[in-house]
């Protein structure tokens, strides 16, 4: 098998995925995913494509994530992984789908208005 690669995105980032056979090391922005990610949640949301076919322990994963926050980071990389996975076998697509792993999630902070303190606060309103 040669190297399979699959982008993911969820708000302001951008998670660009490579995936070739292994042991199930995982490396993003060339730090280890127990480094890049220390909360065990996050970990969780990166793995959940994996366990849910239990493939974690056959494919090797680097990635290189860009923008965002840490979840959205986590999410944009779950994502990627569960595309790639599809790439690697398309009968696998029924099962991430249900889970909602191939959805991209179109959620995204809304702007600041002017004249306004944020989006959707107003100022106080005095009548005198």
């Amino acid at each position: 098998m040669e190297q399979i690669n699959a982008i993911g995105r969820r708000k302001s980032s951008v998670a660009r995925v490579y995936l070739t056979e292994g042991t199930g090391k995982i490396i993003i922005n060339k730090k280890d995913l127990t480094e890049y990610f220390p909360s065990a949640i996050l970990q969780f949301v990166v793995k959940q494509p994996l366990t849910q076919l239990d493939v974690v322990e056959k494919y090797d994963i680097k990635a290189n994530i860009f923008g965002g926050g840490f979840t959205g980071q986590s999410q944009a990389l779950r994502m990627a992984i569960a595309r790639a996975l599809v790439k690697v076998n398309a009968e696998d697509k029924k099962a991430l789908k249900s889970q909602g792993f191939l959805t991209r999630d179109a959620r995204v902070v809304e702007r600041k208005k002017p004249g306004q303190p944020k989006a959707r606060r107003r100022f106080q309103f005095s009548k005198r």
